[in-house]
């Protein structure tokens, strides 16, 4: 019998994890400390395989048959979705590592420390990380763009610090290079911001 929201509510926890059927591979297992977990069974060949879809009442029961009906979906179609599921959880925590705030750190210690480069030099970079990491510090690199890293720039321009918004979008292009290099990302978002800032010497001359 297929379940419905009400026998969900209703199901007790017993002393060991026991499991009640849904309908085309879907059931629930119910846990001794009381959580409910939904799961599908399928086939790859003659290997039986389960996808864990997600807890129960925050998966609805709606929910949970239509993740099933994708994978079902999947699963025809010569696919795995539990093997799906681990590359996009690996490609998830991949991408968490691969920061702006991450990278440009890296960049600091390998190409500016183990180079020699002076305290003054290793201040002045991390003082340029400083002014961007609020804006795209926690964005994967790869997924910057143009427009991002203008703004806190332009914040800068309007506080009067022209040379500073000049040198930072410096520094970001050398971090973007250097994950480009490494192969994080794909290319310099900053080269499109040329000609984007004011100049030290536009804003004197623009002076009364």
């Amino acid at each position: 019998m297929a379940l419905t929201e009400t026998r969900l509510r209703a199901l007790k926890v017993k002393d060991k994890p026991y499991k009640v059927a849904d309908q085309r591979g879907l059931y629930i297992e119910v846990t001794p400390s009381g959580g409910k977990l939904w799961r599908f069974r399928y086939r790859i060949g003659k290997v039986e395989k389960k996808l864990a879809i997600g807890s129960y009442p925050d998966i609805s029961l709606k929910q949970a048959r239509e993740a099933t009906y994708e994978a079902r979906h999947s699963v025809a179609s010569g696919g795995d979705p539990a093997f799906e599921k681990r590359k996009q959880k690996i490609r998830e925590e991949f991408l968490s590592a691969q920061t702006f705030e991450a990278i440009a750190r890296e960049y600091i210690e390998q190409m500016m420390v183990q180079n020699g480069r002076a305290d003054a030099t290793l201040i002045k970079a991390n003082y340029f990380l400083d002014q961007l990491v609020p804006a795209i510090g926690d964005r994967p690199i790869q997924d910057i763009e143009p427009f991002e890293v203008l703004a806190p720039l332009k914040r800068l321009e309007a506080t009067g610090k022209h040379e500073t918004a000049k040198k930072c979008r410096s520094f970001a292009g050398r971090v973007f290079r250097y994950a480009v290099a490494t192969t994080r990302c794909t290319a310099d978002p900053t080269s499109m911001l040329k000609g984007a800032l004011v100049t030290p010497c536009q804003a004197l001359c623009s002076d009364p």
